[in-house]
């Protein structure tokens, strides 16, 4: 990495704050819970499809219930995180650098374990969802909608991108703010596409 991509990043890890924190994690938590492919035997539970999992519903809750009874809302937040982070560490994988890649679910180790953290902090801490993250709780909540991710998605504006095999490259250099960087990684999500579009951005390398 560049003396000058280095310069960006330790600057974004110095200005991001709690509610930063908290807002990747909610961005997060509802990519996640959007891209699990859900019941394939109840058809008002299947959702995306980009990774083949049914972590977060009726189905899941029972057994998580019986695992982890006073967490078990986190623990399966936790778990489709879990699996949205190894299908974005495949796709990252397609390019021949991929820890230069900015997504939604690698933003570099200092600020993705503080989201790491924060998880099991209010796991632990057994929190209200909908008192310490709303958004995630008002969206999952509410039941699949297509519509509503969608506007969800574009709330956050529309990026320019550019397909290449790692899915879309956002054009331009990645904002130092977290809550811009964060704005438009979700907003390269749109138009939604069948596979995982994982909008990114390439730092610059040496």
């Amino acid at each position: 990495m560049s003396d000058a991509s280095l310069a960006s990043t330790v600057k974004r890890n110095d200005r991001v704050s709690q509610r930063d924190i908290d807002s990747l994690l909610s961005a997060q938590l509802i990519v996640a819970w959007a891209g699990e492919k859900g019941d394939a035997e109840d058809p008002a539970s299947q959702r995306l499809g980009w990774w083949q999992t049914n972590l977060v519903g009726e189905g899941a809750e029972y057994e998580f219930k019986d695992l982890l009874p006073n967490t078990w809302r986190w623990g399966m937040l936790q778990a489709v995180r879990h699996a949205a982070k190894i299908h974005d560490a495949s796709v990252r994988a397609k390019d021949h650098d991929p820890d230069r890649l900015l997504t939604l679910y690698s933003l570099g180790f200092e600020i993705d374990e503080k989201v790491d953290e924060r998880l099991v902090q209010f796991k632990q801490n057994s929190k209200a969802i909908e008192e310490v993250l709303p958004d995630v709780s008002s969206l999952i909540n509410g039941g699949w909608s297509l519509d509503r991710f969608t506007a969800w998605v574009v709330k956050h504006g529309k990026e320019l991108t550019t397909t290449v095999p790692a899915g879309r490259r956002l054009k331009g250099q990645p904002p130092e703010q977290i809550h811009a960087l964060l704005g438009k990684l979700v907003a390269g999500l749109a138009p939604l596409a069948d596979t995982y579009p994982m909008p990114h951005f390439k730092q610059e390398g040496k």
